[in-house]
C-alpha cells in the first residue's frame, strides 16, 4: 500500500472535481486512483496520468486514503466489497450525503478511521467550501483530510449533526448561487444587454461581491450599505426583490434541501 496515495471510488462529477483540483494544486496524477463501473468514461483522466480501474477492492489495497463518492443507495454495497481489504492503516472518507459515521462503522468496524466530508464542484478550481466532521478518536485522520481538502479550497470542521445542513449550504448551494446569477443575466437581457454580455456582467459582479466579503472579512449588509443611497436605484431594486420573496425563497430552498438530505438514507 502506497502511504502517499489516494483513491476516489465512484468518480462522478464531484469526484472528478476533487481529482482535478488536487492535481491543479500540485498532487501528481499518478498518485490518484479513480474507479468507476465503466472506466472508459474516465478516458481523459487516464490520458492525464491518473490510475483508472473498475476494481474497487484493488484500489483499496493499493491506497491509504479512500474517498467514497457514490450515491447513498450504493454505499452499503460498496462497503461490503471493500471492507475485507480495509485495515487500521486506511483512512476512509465519505462524501456521501445523509449517512452517518455510525452506519459506516456497522460495516467496517470501529478501528478504521472515518471522516465525513462535504465539498462542492468548485474544487476543480481549488475554490471549494468543504465541511468536515469525525469522531474525537479519529482526530489525527480528520487533520490529515483537512490538509487534503485545504488544497482545493477552504475547510471548516463541524459537528456531524450539521452535515445535512452543510450539504444544503455548500454543496447544493453552488446551484442556488448559479441560479441567482442566471436570473441576474436574464434581467440584464430584458434591460438591453445581449445574452453573452449580460452573463459576463452578472457572473463577474457575483465574483466581485463574494471577494468583497471574503477578502475584507465584511458582513453582507455592510457592503450593501456602501452601494445604497437615499431614494436611489439600488435600494428600490432590493426592496422590490424582498417584496417578491427573494430572501425567503433562498432560505426556504436551503431548508428544504436540508430536510431532503436527512431523508436520503433514512426513508422511514
Amino acid at each position: 500500500m502506497n502511504a502517499s496515495s489516494l483513491c476516489i471510488l465512484g468518480c462522478g462529477n464531484i469526484g472528478s472535481s476533487i481529482a482535478k483540483g488536487l492535481v491543479k494544486s500540485g498532487t501528481a496524477a499518478k498518485n490518484i486512483t479513480l474507479t468507476r463501473r465503466k472506466p472508459e468514461s474516465l478516458a481523459e483522466f487516464k490520458k492525464a496520468g491518473f490510475q483508472i480501474t473498475d476494481d474497487n477492492s484493488l484500489a483499496v489495497k493499493e491506497c491509504k486514503i479512500i474517498l467514497m463518492s457514490v450515491g447513498p443507495s450504493q454505499l452499503m454495497d460498496l462497503l461490503d466489497d471493500i471492507t475485507p481489504h480495509l485495515t487500521k492503516d486506511h483512512l476512509l472518507v465519505s462524501i456521501v450525503s445523509g449517512i452517518e459515521i455510525a452506519k459506516i462503522q456497522e460495516k467496517v468496524g470501529t478501528d478504521v478511521h472515518i471522516v465525513r466530508a462535504m465539498p462542492n464542484t468548485a474544487a476543480v478550481l481549488c475554490e471549494s467550501m468543504t465541511c468536515l466532521s469525525s469522531l474525537e478518536k479519529f482526530d489525527k485522520g480528520l487533520k490529515t483530510i483537512q490538509t487534503l481538502f485545504n488544497n482545493v479550497g477552504q475547510t471548516l470542521i463541524i459537528d456531524e449533526e450539521q452535515m445535512a445542513s452543510a450539504t444544503a449550504l455548500c454543496a447544493c448551494g453552488v446551484a442556488f448561487f448559479l441560479r441567482a446569477i442566471r436570473a441576474a443575466s436574464q434581467g440584464g437581457i430584458e434591460i438591453g444587454f445581449h445574452s453573452d454580455e449580460a452573463f459576463t456582467i452578472a457572473a463577474q459582479t457575483a465574483r466581485g461581491a463574494a471577494t468583497l466579503l471574503l477578502d475584507n472579512d465584511a458582513h453582507p449588509e455592510a457592503e450593501i450599505d456602501r452601494v445604497t443611497t437615499p431614494m436611489g436605484a439600488t435600494i428600490a431594486g432590493l426592496n422590490e426583490m424582498e417584496h417578491q420573496g427573494f430572501s425567503s425563497s433562498m432560505i426556504k430552498g436551503i431548508t428544504t434541501s436540508t430536510e431532503k438530505v436527512r431523508r436520503l438514507f433514512n426513508k422511514d
